[in-house]
């Protein structure tokens, strides 16, 4: 009854809200060489319109690629001097728009709502004006100039293989010695259980490192996806992603009797959730606040973040530590978890 129509609800409802073409709540900077009037009402209609959140005003264009570096905003708006002045004299002005095309699809999104609402403030504040008014307005795409969709593409999809066969794998693997019966040689021994998790997991660790690699080199040599900062670093980072995996997946085996029931709940609570609420896909700031806060728990939504920082931005592990502790204290849980239960359910 819980697959035919638990499941069905499920989908709809998180389908219905994750898959937005609109943006939401997105972080952008003012850098305004002007700072009149005009100006600060372009600033505020951006701002009141519910699709931006203003970050903070920069003072140089030295501060605009490490703010858009950090990821503390998608976007700056830059005013040109003397904006108001070039409007009402001339009928002109320039204005620039610095984008994070880290995402491709919603960079495109972000510049195209901007330039409506510039456009539609023009239009509503100064109808008297009888010559024509034009924002001539440029746009620089920062770390996927060329906004190539597999630049956003790649990076998940290495996160969802690692979780994929580092959980799925593990779970289905210890849930078949247990379905078997050969789970209870290995429990008389002198083994203790986190010798006996340690040395099932091992291989996994092995084979999914491998798998990275070749992920890697495939997506540099084939898909010509840049890797621009630290590959030990790179690595460093898949492998506490796979060690979390796995961890992960027996804490699945400890509570499932069956291979099918440990494959059923890995597609479930791992799959749809990675491909849906991590952000390989969707934004997760267009999200409704509930998945916003929910999508916290999915190992996945950090990794992502860490891979697209380190290949496309090319940072270093000061820009990446919060997301690295994240996956480390999720790692301690699921061990400390795993074990436990582990403890339980064979003593």
């Amino acid at each position: 009854m819980l697959i035919l129509f638990g499941i069905p609800v499920a989908q709809l409802v998180i389908f219905g809200f994750v898959i937005r073409s609109e943006i939401q709540n997105v972080e952008i900077a003012i850098l305004d060489h002007s700072n009149d009037e005009m100006t600060m009402r372009i600033t505020d209609k951006l701002t009141s319109s519910g699709y931006f959140i203003l970050a903070g005003h920069l003072h140089s264009h030295a501060e605009v690629e490490p703010v858009i570096r950090s990821g503390k905003v998608q976007e700056v708006v830059v005013f040109e001097k003397n904006f108001g002045q070039n409007i009402e004299k001339e009928g002109i002005a320039n204005l620039q728009l610095i984008v994070d095309a880290s995402d491709p699809n919603n960079s495109k999104i972000i510049t195209n709502y901007t330039r409506s609402i510039v456009n539609d403030f023009l239009e509503e504040e100064y109808p008297q004006l009888k010559k024509p008014l034009q924002i001539d307005t440029s746009v620089r795409m920062f770390f996927n100039e060329l906004l190539r969709s597999v630049n956003l593409f790649v990076p998940g999809i290495i996160a969802l293989i690692l979780m994929l066969i580092s959980a799925m794998m593990t779970s289905i693997a210890i849930s078949r010695e247990k379905e078997m019966g050969t789970m209870e040689v290995l429990l008389v021994s002198p083994l203790k259980p986190f010798q006996i998790i340690i040395g099932k997991v091992m291989p996994y660790l092995v084979l999914s490192f491998v798998n990275t690699v070749i992920i890697l080199l495939m997506s540099r040599w084939i898909f010509d996806v840049p890797i621009k900062g630290s590959i030990v670093l790179l690595l460093a980072e898949s492998v506490l992603f796979i060690i979390m995996a796995l961890s992960l997946g027996i804490l699945i085996s400890t509570t499932s009797g069956t291979q099918l029931e440990a494959m059923f709940k890995s597609v479930i609570m791992l799959m749809l959730p990675t491909i849906l609420l991590s952000g390989l896909i969707f934004p997760i700031e267009n999200m409704p606040v509930p998945l916003q806060v929910f999508s916290t728990i999915m190992p996945a939504r950090w990794f992502i973040t860490i891979v697209r920082a380190i290949m496309l931005k090319g940072v270093g592990i000061l820009f990446i530590w919060k997301e690295a502790l994240i996956v480390v204290v999720m790692t301690a849980v699921f061990i400390f978890l795993s074990v436990k239960k582990f403890k339980i359910r064979f003593s």
